[in-house]
């Protein structure tokens, strides 16, 4: 198990993040570039070794009902796993965070705001994050916009879409 100090040195890594301290020598970590009005990426990480990360977002990782994941016996690798995957689900397309696991191929015509989603029968979208809007692009006819994040991927998502790369 990671201590406090290594914890805490993981997510300072992180330039986006804002350390709050807060009571009972407890930190939290905030992220300002949250395009949802959670901003909190780390929470209540605490000297006894308990710590949370928001991954509401991610669906990767099992939450408690408000979206946390307990990061108490993360290695290293896996805590800096979730935090980055925390970020990018919190930050427009194309984010503040290192690139998505994901992310090996762009294609020529996507820029890196781009994000390609594709459906079982190989047709893609793409979706770009321009002007304070999320605009859905198939080729180069414009096929919605949305205000949210959460309105874009929930629309892909009930269109039979799943996010391939950016």
């Amino acid at each position: 198990m990671l201590t406090f100090e290594q914890k805490l040195a993981i997510l300072d890594s992180f330039p986006e993040l804002e350390r709050r301290d807060v009571s009972l020598g407890r930190v939290n970590y905030h992220f300002e570039g949250s395009v949802h009005d959670k901003k909190t990426v780390g929470y209540r990480f605490h000297p006894n070794g308990n710590g949370y990360v928001f991954a509401g977002l991610v669906g990767d990782y099992e939450t408690d009902d408000k979206g946390f994941v307990n990061v108490r016996d993360f290695s290293e690798a896996q805590l800096r796993e979730i935090i980055d995957a925390s970020i990018r689900s919190l930050s427009p397309v194309g984010g503040a965070s290192a690139s998505k696991p994901k992310s090996a191929a762009v294609t020529s015509s996507s820029t890196s705001q781009d994000e390609i989603w594709t459906d079982n029968e190989g047709q893609e979208l793409v979706l770009k994050f321009e002007e304070e809007t999320f605009f859905l692009y198939s080729g180069q006819s414009l096929e919605m916009a949305f205000e949210t994040r959460e309105e874009a991927e929930e629309y892909l998502a009930e269109e039979g879409f799943s996010f391939n790369r950016r």
